[in-house]
């Protein structure tokens, strides 16, 4: 199973990039538009993370974008 850094736009749309940690970082991934949210385990990712997609997401883009639905969400 992969560990996962991800990175949550700033936006209030609740979007995050995840990027195993073995992958690059994909280049619209910058500040201020994106920040560094953590590194999880494919089992212990957020709510609306889906690991099947995941896989076929990292598979051909080499990473994966995903709406998370966690209140814990700062908002900005």
């Amino acid at each position: 199973m992969y560990a996962y850094n991800l990175f949550r736009s700033t936006k209030l749309d609740g979007l995050v990039c995840a990027v195993p940690e073995e992958r690059t970082v994909p280049p619209f991934v910058v500040e201020p538009n994106w920040q560094f949210g953590g590194r999880v385990q494919s089992q212990d990712a957020p709510l609306g993370f889906d690991r099947k997609a995941a896989m076929e997401g990292v598979r051909f883009n080499g990473f994966y974008l995903f709406a998370s639905f966690q209140k814990d969400r700062q908002s900005q």
